[in-house]
């Protein structure tokens, strides 16, 4: 607890910290979010002049009452069958957001699949390996981190699984 703390204090979030702390190589991109916007993602997309095919959003599903980590790029959806599928699973639905924001310590919009409350199990959208970099959410709005998808999957010990619709 007393690092979340220091990282609130030092203006980091549990992601950044948790990134620090395992020695990977990030980029921090901040910007205004508009609390209007229609999408987080494509707002992060639009505000940091990034295509939105390489900035990911973290959803939570529930497959088959396990709450899962879903990672896919903004331009599209989530494939709730194939995340099922990713994971051994037989049915998954979008988890309800306040157990998603009690279980990772995020609220929506913010939500990282780095530095939860409690690590969930994580499916990394294969689309991710074609980029050298992607963003994701670095736990709150307005903040994102840019970082290999190969560093993403390796923190978040994920599964690489075409589970993105675009």
């Amino acid at each position: 607890m007393a690092k979340k703390k220091q990282a609130a204090q030092s203006g980091g979030t549990p992601a950044t910290v948790a990134l620090t702390a395992a020695g990977t190589a990030y980029t921090v991109h901040a910007y205004e979010h508009d609390p209007a916007a229609a999408s987080y993602g494509e707002e992060a997309a639009r505000a940091l002049g990034v295509t939105p095919d390489r900035v990911f959003k973290t959803l939570v599903a529930d497959v088959d009452g396990t709450l899962t980590v879903a990672v896919v790029p903004v331009a599209g959806s989530l494939d709730l069958k194939a995340l099922a599928s990713a994971v051994g699973g037989k049915k998954a639905a979008m988890a309800d957001p306040a157990a998603a924001e009690r279980t990772t310590g995020y609220v929506r919009g913010g939500i990282s699949p780095l530095g939860q409350r409690k690590k969930l199990r994580t499916v990394l959208d294969s689309s991710a390996s074609a980029h050298a970099t992607i963003c994701i959410s670095a736990g709150r709005r307005g903040l994102e981190v840019e970082l290999a998808p190969a560093d993403l999957a390796a923190l978040t010990s994920a599964v690489l699984a075409p589970i993105g619709r675009a």
